[in-house]
């Protein structure tokens, strides 16, 4: 049993929640033959092995993996870990191609499209609501690099056997693929601009001074942004109503999403690179809470909200 745990951050106990849900999903599924509590024990074992590794960013050099494996009742743990920057696992890389779409700004790829949602969004979606939204971890569970790098490549190229390739390729490698188009935006989905409104306005305790400022920031989006915004939106909120099955609640997808849609500039970011390691634990909580606000938020019409604009600046 192998599994890639991507993190914001270099927290343990993120690394530990993923793993507990790794051990217990797949072990402990009815009529198993597993010897009874195989998971819970075997993820204790995990667990207890992990919190004696150091994964310290000042001392983890960033070109060496730290293997562990963990065996019991013929069941093999293998995981791997390295300290890799947020300010690296967020670099954006542009496409060489002039079809592409990875690394290109958005409004770019919808005007040369014609359309409101960039098709590689539409697609992924299509696709995972097809055969994938009762998939346990959807989003959540990392696809095979070598897939998505396989996926991004055709829809950069605008190959003509895009659709079936993607009938044919695990749906994990699918939802990965749509993560890595949000991570490799030029900026951010909600934008550099916006993004101190953002922090400031979930920040807010009064209801309606927050429901205020919150939709006026969508409004503030540019349109190809918002329409985007609000398409993933709906679609992660049909994911979440297979929570039962596919164990991916509004809080789980906020936090795979929060910090792809939503963070600070690289300028921003390289000046909080000698600041303290919970900035970045405290920015990366507040990025998940403002998609959590908009998921759990009644459906958000872009008509209604484009109305409204008329009765409020765009300044922020």
């Amino acid at each position: 049993m192998t599994d890639i745990l991507p993190q914001p951050d270099c927290s343990l106990k993120a690394v530990c929640e993923s793993l507990e849900r790794c051990c217990l999903d797949q072990l402990e599924e009815p009529g198993s033959k597993r010897v009874p509590n195989t998971g819970a024990r075997l993820w204790g074992r995990v667990r207890s092995k992990l919190l004696r590794q150091k994964l310290d960013p000042q001392t983890v050099e960033t070109k060496n993996w730290h293997t562990d494996v963990i065996e019991m009742n013929g069941i093999k743990v293998e995981f791997s870990m390295k300290f890799t920057s947020r300010d690296m696992s967020l670099k954006r890389t542009p496409s060489k191609k002039q079809t592409g779409v990875f690394g290109v700004k958005i409004s770019v790829v919808t005007k040369r499209e014609r359309s409101k949602v960039p098709y590689i969004v539409r697609q992924c979606v299509e696709e995972v609501e097809k055969r994938g939204i009762e998939e346990v971890g959807i989003y959540r569970i990392s696809g095979v690099a070598t897939d998505i790098q396989a996926l991004k490549a055709v829809f950069d190229a605008n190959n003509k056997d895009i659709l079936l390739m993607l009938s044919d390729m695990d749906i994990n490698a699918i939802a990965g693929t749509l993560k890595l188009y949000f991570r490799e935006l030029p900026e951010p989905l909600l934008t550099d601009r916006l993004y101190p409104a953002f922090m400031e306005g979930i920040a807010l305790s009064d209801p309606a001074a927050k429901e205020n400022c919150m939709m006026h920031l969508l409004r503030s989006l540019p349109d190809p942004n918002l329409i985007t915004f609000l398409f993933l939106l709906e679609h992660l909120k049909r994911v979440a109503e297979k929570e039962p099955i596919n164990k991916m609640s509004l809080h789980n997808l906020a936090t795979v999403f929060g910090p792809t849609l939503l963070r600070p500039s690289e300028v921003e970011s390289k000046a909080h690179l000698t600041s303290a390691a919970d900035i970045w634990s405290h920015d990366v909580m507040a990025q998940v809470q403002v998609l959590l606000y908009y998921l759990q938020h009644p459906p958000i019409s872009f008509a209604e909200l484009k109305r409204n604009t008329l009765y409020f600046s765009t300044d922020v």
